[in-house]
This record gives structure tokens, sequence and C-alpha cells, in this order.
């Protein structure tokens, strides 16, 4: 079977279209077409009808895209392998950080790496800690950043920071003052959220409703700046570690810990539990290990 086929197969079912699949394999839509072209010869059957909508799977179709994670695993597996036996002098690793992490924690890591291992091609994508989680399953991504707690069984896991939810605050809202403020004061203000596919969307919701209200969402974002941002222009009130809250300048926002309850900010790097470790993924723990503590803001690594 033709891999090349195959794995154009893969991103056109995946993402719908020729166009948007050839986007993500740097090849162009008629190349693409080509090579699927190629593998339903190959097999003797179409894989896919083709219409103006788009495309959609036949069954035999279906049944390819089954079998072919397990394939291409495999594939996978040997092209690191070979990469192993190579000393890293090439490959590719794929590294999942969500928005707030990246700038905060992982520029001395991208650097050593970088440094230490020049010839293997990293590939760092911004995404929330739960999409980061659904990608290193589907073995879109090799590691990443994730919020703690998290699935153990299906992931190797190793703790890098703890930290706190802090409430920010315009700095004329009258709990500004304060030295700290419990949740359920902050029942009646309107609420300045992260996307639904970043793990402290469905943690903060879970915490006001524990609290006994429901917040009034006004704005959802996946950037933590554009969130103080709205605080500072008084649109409603966030949620941000304090890793992030010193950062701000304190004449626009203000941060005041929050108690009953304290929400916790605990992040771990975490990558498939499988019985083989790739060669870069080792080497991206190790520079993690060495470089994360020197980064300037509050946590730790073991």
């Amino acid at each position: 079977m033709d891999v090349r086929g195959l794995r154009a197969f893969v991103e056109v079912a995946r993402r719908g279209g020729f166009s948007r699949a050839g986007a993500a394999l740097h090849r162009t839509q008629p190349s693409v077409s080509k090579l699927v072209r190629g593998l339903e010869e190959e097999l003797g059957t179409p894989l896919l009808l083709r219409g103006r909508g788009g495309v959609v799977l036949t069954e035999a179709g279906r049944l390819v895209l089954e079998g072919a994670d397990s394939v291409l695993g495999a594939l996978a597996g040997m092209e690191e392998r070979l990469a192993e036996l190579a000393g890293l002098r090439r490959g590719r690793l794929r590294v999942g950080l969500p928005p707030m992490v990246g700038g905060a924690f992982f520029p001395e890591v991208i650097a050593d790496f970088r440094r230490r291992h020049p010839g293997v091609s990293l590939e760092v994508r911004e995404e929330g800690a739960r999409a980061v989680e659904a990608r290193i399953l589907s073995r879109e991504l090799d590691v990443g950043v994730t919020l703690l707690p998290t699935d153990e069984q299906r992931f190797q896991v190793l703790p890098l920071v703890r930290d706190r939810l802090l409430a920010l605050l315009h700095p004329a809202a009258p709990l500004a003052r304060r030295r700290r403020v419990a949740l359920s004061e902050l029942a009646g203000h309107p609420l300045v959220l992260f996307r639904p596919d970043f793990a402290l969307h469905d943690t903060i919701l879970q915490a006001c409703q524990g609290a006994g209200f429901t917040p009034q969402v006004v704005s959802e974002s996946a950037q933590w700046d554009l969130m103080a941002a709205l605080v500072a222009a008084d649109v409603g009130v966030a949620f941000l570690p304090g890793t992030i809250c010193a950062r701000l300048d304190r004449r626009q926002v203000r941060a005041v810990p929050l108690h009953e309850p304290v929400i916790p900010w605990d992040l771990a790097l975490v990558w498939r539990r499988d019985p083989w470790i790739p060669a870069a993924v080792r080497a991206w723990i190790e520079c993690t290990r060495r470089s994360l503590p020197r980064a300037r803001a509050p946590g730790r690594i073991p």
C-alpha cells in the first residue's frame, strides 16, 4: 500500500476536503487528489464520494480509515526508531502548549532543544489543554502540557508547576481592594472566560456552580492578554493563574487571591503511555527538566 496515498486519504477524510488536506500536508490540491486516486486504484474500490459540498466516505473508505491509525502509527514508530539510531541527527517532534504556558515557561526549553538537536524538526502548536491531550492520543502530537488532573492510565505524566487562579478585577471595583475574595462574592459579575477547548473553561464553571451560581459569560477567548484587557476595560471579571497575573500592570487590573474555594492551576508534561518512548520525546523531557527551573515564575519541577 502506498503510504503517501494513505496519509493523504486520512487527511482528506478528517478535514473534509482536498484543499484543507493539501494545506496540512504542504501539498497542492491536485497532488493530494492524485495520491488518493492512486490508493483507490491500488485497492480496487472508491474510498470517497466527491461532490461540491465536500467528500463523503464510502463503506470501504470507513474501513480503511479505521485501520489507518494503526498502520501509520507503526510507520511513525519505525521512523522514530530510525531517528534514534541516527543519534537524533534527524526526525521531528510535535509539541502542544496551551497559550498561557508557552510564553511563561518554555522559551528556554525550546532554545535548549534546538541547540542540542538542530537536526530535529520541532513543531510547536498552541492548543488548549484538552485539545493537546486529544491530539497526543491520536498521534497528531508527540508530547505536550496539560492541566492536572489528567488520565494517567493513558498518559505518562511529569508534574511541572503548581499555581492557583486569582480573580482579576477592574481597579475601581470594590472587591479589588480586598486581600482575598470568596468565589461566591463574584456571583453578580459578568465573566470573561476561556474557550471551551481549554480545561480551565469547565474548571471555572464547575467551581462557580459549586459556589451556588451560574455566571453570565460575556466573552470567551484563547488569549490571556485579551482577557486581561477586557477586565481593564471593565467588561467583566476573569480568573488567571498567579504566574500570569504577576506580569500585568496593577494600574489597569488588580489580582486578588481566591478562597472558598482555591482553584488550582497545576501543569504537567504528558505523552502517550506506550511501551517505547521516542528518542525525541525523551530529549524534550530532559530539556524541560534542565531548563524549566530557571523560568522566572512561581512553581517547581521534580
